[in-house]
């Protein structure tokens, strides 16, 4: 696995890589930008992983787990993309939010990964509201909610 590549002029969030005028082999840089951008335009991840799959497929994406081996060692926590037979990293920023397809659920980036908490359901208290403990119920039985 060949080390990421660090461009001498990127962009703040990102790191795109920017161009200069007259720059010379400018396919690479913008094959590189479009190799990002298909990555963070709307991702979606297949799941997390801590290993790389064995056979990937071109475009796949996973997020990379807490203790990460072989291609993906070191970059715990990124998003990792399968483009032109090479793995590329992504680090997160704040705000970054991805489709896990595995679980069917998004999931965002603050400082770390956060997944949607499932509430627990309803029991207990003085005053019952049936209405809205039927509701939650449904929502839990209809697999849209699963019990903490």
């Amino acid at each position: 696995m060949p080390d990421p590549i660090s461009f001498t002029s990127a962009s703040s969030r990102y790191g795109l890589p920017l161009l200069f005028a007259g720059q010379a082999q400018k396919e690479f840089f913008v094959n590189q930008a479009h190799a990002l951008i298909d990555t963070l335009l709307h991702p979606a991840i297949e799941g997390e992983a801590d290993d790389p799959p064995a056979v990937p497929e071109e475009g796949e994406s996973w997020l990379v787990g807490p203790a990460p081996a072989g291609a993906w060692a070191e970059r715990a926590g990124c998003l990792a993309s399968f483009q032109a037979g090479a793995w590329i990293f992504a680090e997160p920023r704040d705000g970054l939010r991805v489709f896990d397809r595995g679980t069917g659920q998004d999931i965002r980036y603050r400082g770390g990964w956060q997944r949607a908490v499932t509430p627990a359901a309803p029991a207990g208290g003085a005053t019952v509201d049936s209405e809205a403990r039927s509701a939650i119920a449904a929502l839990i039985a209809g697999g849209i909610l699963e019990e903490a």
